[in-house]
Formats: structure tokens, C-alpha cells, sequence
């Protein structure tokens, strides 16, 4: 929406949607809850009795301490209303430089889709604390790919940087200022580096909270049997590390919704656990990740033993054949998958990544997948012999010997 290839209206569902599936939509906010009673006090006025309850209260953007981030013209991305402000700011004060605080995929996507759809129009500078863009969805060795793509396309990439103040003048953003002393002019700053789950409702109602979020079990059930959540309010637990991780993504936030209905229906089917799985169009590139980055493995303790393999889109002998690239990551103790990457510049290498997930969540090893046969067309991937899952496994058990 914000760089004018969406309306708003085609990104939410309408209200009769939920009118013709029998769904009372009624708008007003959640005031209190007494889950003793089980009574669900509105602002305006009305009490509704429930027998059971479902929180869904999602999450909000993380504002650091910085000084100044209170300016006119600082923005955070994630609601349609946060969309809709910085549409009507780029529109009516036409501000020409831009900065990006962190460089996660939100950040670089927003600053690719405004350089690729009005070029020449901003100045984009991007500053990332950590030392290279996507930094939790990729190792350095493939950031570094990203880094000098964004360069070439005139994002000015400044990683390894925090910022430490914005800078203001008569209200309004002027600039920010770094770690090193440095300031960059500025007319816009936009502040993407995280998120935090709602939880004043939760902690009112006495649920148990953990370190990211509402605590729940396997069927999404809070500490309150009658109370269940789902969503960005939740604490997610990562698939291979078994430990709470703020991941917060809209692919598990549906999952979890349906396996609530699911389970007010009278299924018991638990939630496997988060992986991150992700991708990001950047300009004419896509990269893609799930589970652990090899960086990742080394801090949860693993041993992590890895392959990167370069293919192609397409058989070698067809026109039109586009590179890409294919990072996996084992654990050498267990010999299973835990983690993947890629980059490429074609769409349908990237969303094989769905493919590394379920990898993963079926427990596979190198061994395993050395024997992975895929679907192969001239046309539709590379050789069969030169398929990346089974190579990367091939050297992966070439580097861990007999």
C-alpha cells in the first residue's frame, strides 16, 4: 500500500464476510475481563458472558530509547492505519531523504518497493546495528551477497551502525545521529526492529506470561483452561531449539488460528512449533529462510555443519536460466537439518524453501536427503544431478567423513 501498488481495502476481509458465516463483528474494545465470571466488559457499555475465550490482541512496534523518535515524520510499519500515515506523509510533504533504522525484511522491502516504483525520487539509507541486512534470516556470507546488490541499486547500506538520537528541527525530523559521532540528513525515519505482543489484557486477567509472550501449551491453551491465544500475543516455541523465541510472522498466526477452532471444535492437534519460515522480494531478487542460521546453531550449542551450493532455475541448455543460491545447515552430532537459505533470482528456486521447512519438521538427515529424488523438467529446475538439496547433503557427509 504504502508505495501505491495496494488499496487498503484489498488487504483486510470485508465485514460481510464474517455476517454471511454467521459471525457477529462488533467494534469496540476489550475493557476488562473477569475470568472468574467469564464476562467480557466493552467500552461501550455491553458485558458478554463466554464459555470459552480466545485472546488474538497481536502485537505492537518496539520503540527504542532514542532520543527523538517522538518527531513528526518518525513512522513504524505494521498495521494498515501505520501504512495509511506514511502514505499521506510521503504524499503531502514529499520528503526526498529517507532513513531506515534496521535492516530486517520489513525495512528492505518497504525501501526496495519505494526505489524500484518511483526511481530517482528518495534517498535511502539503511542502518543496521548488526553486520549485514536480513541478519536474522541469513549468514554473513550471504548478506554480504544482499549488501552489494541493494548497494548497486542505490540503497546507501550502513551496517554495523546504531543510531543514537534523531535529530529535529521546529518538530520535525532533520536527522539522526550515529554511534561514531556522524549524522545523516533526514526528512523521514522509519523505525522497523521489532515488535512487542499486547499483553495488558493478559496480565489483567492473571494468565501466565512468559518470556515472549502469552504462555501456552501445545493446543494453544493459556493458563487459564477456558482462555486459549493465538498470534503474535503468544509466546512461540522454535520447532528445533524447544525454547521460547520471539518470532512473530503471519504464516503461524493463521496455523494457530485455525488449530484454536480446531480445538474449541474438539480436536486435539498441537502446534509443532515455530521454524521463521520466510522470504523477501528485493528488487529483482528473493531470499528465503527457515530454522536456524549456521551464527544461530553456534550460540544454541550446536555443531553445525553446512554446504552452500550455487544452481540454476532452469537445465542448463535453456534459455532464460537464472542463478541461485542454497545454504543448509545440519547439526553434526544428530546429522538432521535444522536450518536453510537462499537467494535467487527467480521466484519458484526461492519458495523451495518450503521444502527445507518441511525437511526439517520431518526430522531429515544428511543421510536422508542424499537420497532426496525431486521433480525435474528442463524447463522447471536444474539437472537432477544437480539438484542443491542433495548436493549440499553430499557434501555435508563429505565433510563429516565415515
Amino acid at each position: 500500500m504504502v508505495a501505491g501498488l495496494v488499496t487498503g481495502e484489498s488487504i483486510v476481509n470485508p465485514d460481510k464476510m464474517f455476517a454471511d458465516n454467521g459471525i457477529n463483528s462488533i467494534i469496540a474494545r476489550v475493557e476488562s475481563v473477569d475470568a472468574a465470571s467469564k464476562k467480557v466488559k466493552l467500552s461501550d457499555g455491553r458485558e458478554l458472558a463466554y464459555h470459552k475465550l480466545v485472546l488474538g490482541v497481536g502485537a505492537k512496534p518496539f520503540i527504542p530509547p532514542i532520543e527523538g523518535s517522538g518527531l513528526r515524520g518518525v513512522f513504524t510499519l505494521r498495521s494498515l492505519v501505520d501504512a495509511e500515515k506514511i502514505r499521506s506523509f510521503l504524499n503531502d510533504k514529499t520528503p526526498r531523504r529517507l532513513v531506515f533504522i534496521g535492516a530486517g525484511f520489513i525495512s528492505m522491502e518497504l525501501a526496495a518497493l519505494l526505489t524500484e516504483n518511483q526511481p530517482g525520487k528518495y534517498e535511502i539509507s539503511i542502518i543496521e546495528l548488526l553486520g549485514h541486512p536480513l541478519p536474522l534470516m541469513i549468514d554473513a556470507e550471504l548478506g554480504a551477497k544482499v549488501q552489494g546488490y541493494l548497494a548497486e541499486k542505490g540503497l546507501y547500506m550502513r551496517m554495523g551502525e546504531k543510531v543514537t538520537k534523531i535529530l529535529g528541527r521546529d518538530g520535525g525530523v532533520a536527522g539522526v545521529e550515529l554511534g561514531s559521532g556522524e549524522s545523516l540528513e533526514a526528512d523521514m525515519v522509519f523505525m522497523n526492529v521489532g515488535a512487542r505482543p499486547n499483553l495488558e489484557l493478559a496480565r489483567d486477567m492473571g494468565l501466565e506470561i512468559g518470556r515472549f509472550g502469552v504462555k501456552v501449551n501445545e493446543f494453544l491453551e493459556t493458563s487459564n483452561p477456558d482462555v486459549l491465544a493465538a498470534g503474535d500475543c503468544v509466546e512461540n516455541i522454535h520447532f528445533v531449539t524447544k525454547k521460547p523465541v520471539p518470532i512473530q510472522l503471519r504464516g503461524p498466526a493463521v496455523i494457530q488460528g485455525r488449530l484454536v477452532a480446531k480445538r474449541l471444535a474438539g480436536h486435539a492437534i498441537p502446534f509443532p512449533g515455530v521454524l521463521g519460515n520466510s522470504v523477501v522480494r528485493l528488487f529483482d531478487k528473493y531470499i528465503a529462510a527457515t530454522g536456524l542460521t549456521e551464527e544461530q546453531a553456534q550460540q544454541e550449542n550446536f555443531n553445525p555443519v553446512c554446504a552452500t551450493v550455487d544452481s540454476r532455475s532452469k537445465h542448463g541448455m535453456i534459455p532464460g536460466k537464472k542463478p541461485w543460491t542454497l545454504k543448509l545447515v545440519f547439526d553434526k552430532e544428530s546429522k538432521k537439518l535444522i536450518g536453510g537459505q537462499i537467494i535467487s533470482d527467480d521466484v519458484a528456486p526461492a519458495k523451495e524453501i518450503d521444502a527445507v521447512n518441511a525437511l526439517i519438521l520431518g526430522g531429515m538427515t544428511i543421510p536422508d536427503l542424499t537420497t532426496l529424488m525431486c521433480a525435474g523438467n528442463p524447463d522447471c529446475s536444474s539437472e537432477p544431478s544437480a539438484e542443491p538439496i542433495t548436493i549440499a547433503a553430499e557434501q555435508a557427509l563429505q565433510k563429516l567423513g565415515r
